[in-house]
């Protein structure tokens, strides 16, 4: 059996079932037209789907509802709410959350779903099990879309996903397991991350040992003997931006250099994409030795300004994503220009003179030429260039051991979870009730419950009876109509999926 399959001997006790066996019901969110700021504590929100990763949420990740718009409090979410994203990219749909602990007046947004378990099950179980490799696999090949775009999974389709429900007993005692252990993975991750910051905060250190501050040189601070601060223009003979000519993989002409193709100071190849025309002449946006590419517009902060140093003349065009700087290499190393521009100091001036625009970070020639670049001599550039890439290395290799370490952590984590819900994680205990006597218990409420709103209904008319009752006229045991003054939207039913078991 694979790891997340279902096993085809049930434990002692347990049930197999269709996850809506067990939900009383799952309530959709609703679509809002929202600033795209985050709401302020006075203000109501609407969750976005960055709020909900697997087994986190961020109340943070909103967006503000203007002021005076209308809306239905049923939708807010509270403490002890299960939630799952229903809409989002390949990675994270189906991502579920038990909310633990949440601001007031914060909505349900469309591309969420709130999970409602029947008396019986419990919330904490419901909630480890929705993020378990036995339904987030299933969540995978039912999610509807495209590989590389927003991918959807329906409340019809995870209603029909299988699973095996143990006794409420064993569900408490595999929770009880789980955060056991869950516990120390969570500590255990803590501390990769802590050494995460301790290796940026060597780094930094170590490099401002070498490289001046930027603002060395000015009245408060003095260079180090033989040291001048140039701006980057002043060292460049030529710069400017790249083609905007429209490529694609299939492309049959030169190929472009993209923003991933910048990595880690050097260009990488690996993801090419080659220019549609043809005929079209590109030798002008050509890529030389020495040639110093840095990214110029990007959605994340962190990417913006990114640089690539090329050590050989290429065949490969740049594109207008990139502006390209040609160094006067009689007075600047490229290398050693690459190395500044990368280290915190510059990595801060670079992310301050970044604007913002439609929720992209935009640099220009005019912000990059004016960066100071600090120049020792040009032997000096080399060897500190060199100093420079040892601690580098260095800790990308303790980097790289840290991220092996919580990678098998992770690995843990889903083994963990296969192993609860195969019922291998906690011995059964035959005192406890079967799950197949709470089914039954389900079965019967919602028999009575269905009964009870067939006597609710009223009776069939005739076409001849239909024709003489106006289609205004109240129907027996509705509720009343919202006042004149109710907007529509507050009174709004919440669109429920409604869960029954089949007979």
């Amino acid at each position: 059996m694979s790891e997340g399959g279902i096993p085809s001997e049930l434990p002692k006790g347990w049930a197999r079932i269709r996850l809506g066996d067990i939900l009383a019901r799952i309530e959709a969110g609703k679509s809002y037209k929202c600033e795209p700021r985050p709401a302020s504590a006075e203000e109501w929100g609407v969750i976005k789907v960055s709020a909900m990763t697997w087994g986190d949420f961020d109340e943070d990740e909103n967006k503000a509802v203007p002021a005076g718009f209308p809306f239905n409090p049923d939708y807010e979410i509270r403490s002890g709410d299960i939630l799952l994203s229903r809409a989002n990219t390949a990675a994270y749909v189906g991502a579920s959350v038990l909310v633990r602990k949440c601001r007031p007046r914060l909505l349900l947004s469309d591309k969420s779903l709130r999970l409602v378990p029947v008396e019986g099950v419990d919330r904490d179980w419901l909630a480890y099990l929705i993020s378990s490799p036995v339904i987030r696999s299933q969540i995978s090949e039912r999610a509807t879309g495209t590989k590389d775009s927003m991918r959807n999974i329906s409340q019809g389709a995870l209603a029909e996903l299988e699973c095996l429900l143990p006794p409420l007993e064993e569900q408490r005692r595999i929770v009880a397991a789980l955060e056991e252990q869950m516990s120390r993975l969570d500590a255990a991750e803590d501390n990769a991350a802590e050494a995460r910051r301790k290796l940026l905060a060597y780094k930094a250190s170590r490099e401002l040992e070498i490289v001046p501050s930027p603002e060395a040189g000015t009245a408060e601070q003095t260079l180090p003997e033989g040291w001048r601060m140039v701006c980057l223009s002043d060292i460049s003979y030529s710069s400017g931006y790249g083609t905007s000519t429209k490529c694609s993989y299939d492309g049959s002409g030169s190929p472009v250099l993209r923003i991933p193709n910048i990595q880690g100071g050097s260009i990488d190849t690996t993801d090419l994409k080659y220019a549609l025309d043809a005929e079209l002449d590109l030798n002008t946006y050509k890529v030389r030795a020495g040639d110093l590419l840095v990214v110029r517009t990007n959605g994340s902060r962190d990417l913006i300004g990114r640089v690539a140093v090329s050590h050989e003349d290429s065949d490969y065009a740049f594109a207008s994503y990139l502006i390209r700087f040609r160094l006067k290499t009689e007075d600047a190393s490229p290398d050693w220009v690459a190395k500044v521009l990368s280290t915190r100091p510059w990595r801060r001036i670079i992310e301050a003179a970044a604007a913002s625009t439609a929720g992209q970070y935009n640099l220009n020639l005019k912000n990059l030429g004016s960066l100071p670049i600090p120049l020792p001599s040009l032997q000096q550039q080399h060897s500190l260039t060199a100093a420079l890439g040892e601690i580098d290395e260095s800790v990308r290799r303790l980097a790289n051991a840290v991220d092996d370490a919580s990678l098998k952590g992770d690995v843990l984590r889903r083994s963990l979870l296969a192993e609860a819900f195969a019922g291998r994680l906690v011995p059964q205990d035959p005192t406890d009730e079967p799950a197949d006597a709470l089914l039954d218990r389900i079965r019967a409420e919602r028999e009575a419950a269905g009964a009870t709103k067939s006597l609710r209904r009223s009776p069939r008319r005739t076409p001849a009876q239909r024709k003489r009752t106006p289609d205004t006229a109240p129907v027996p045991d509705a509720p009343p109509p919202p006042p004149a003054d109710t907007s529509a939207l507050a009174t709004a039913t919440q669109p429920t999926l409604d869960l029954e078991i089949p007979s």
